[in-house]
């Protein structure tokens, strides 16, 4: 494993929570954008318009993932379907041996897996207590500037 890259959480209201995160604990907005896109090859759960919002410190690796799943979504759905509240930690790592050893390990249930914005590849697993796991080829912190908004 090369590094933890961020923690995602579902919010039920975006901006208040960017309101505590930024205004509040004072991290900077790293990238804001919406991704227009059906990932529940990756996610478990259909979405049309996420947005989505980095913050932490430029001078850090560790970043916090907002995330607006779009439509109200009951509370909560099964363990490893984004719900708010806790839904990832995510690990740059590569990402067919990790999925090999958790599965000779017989843990991380059914991987999904799907290319990445950049076309690496991109896997969720469910740990023991059902919070999900994102494997990532790249950092997030490669994303282009250019998808801020």
């Amino acid at each position: 494993m090369t590094g933890v890259d961020h923690v995602g959480l579902c919010v039920a209201d975006l901006e208040v929570s960017l309101r505590f995160y930024r205004d509040g604990v004072g991290l900077d907005v790293l990238a804001d954008f919406t991704l227009d896109a059906d990932l529940e090859p990756l996610l478990g759960v259909a979405t049309s318009h996420v947005r989505t919002v980095f913050l932490g410190a430029a001078n850090d690796g560790g970043k916090l993932e907002l995330i607006d799943l779009g439509e109200p979504r009951p509370e909560p759905p099964g363990p490893g379907v984004p719900h708010r509240g806790l839904f990832l930690v995510s690990f740059v790592t590569p990402v067919q041996p990790a999925l090999d050893r958790l599965d000779a390990l017989g843990m991380g249930g059914k991987p999904r897996i799907m290319a990445g914005l950049d076309g690496s590849a991109c896997a969720t697993v469910v740990d023991p207590d059902g919070v999900t796991v994102e494997l990532l080829e790249r950092p997030v912190a490669q994303l282009s500037s250019s998808r801020n908004q």
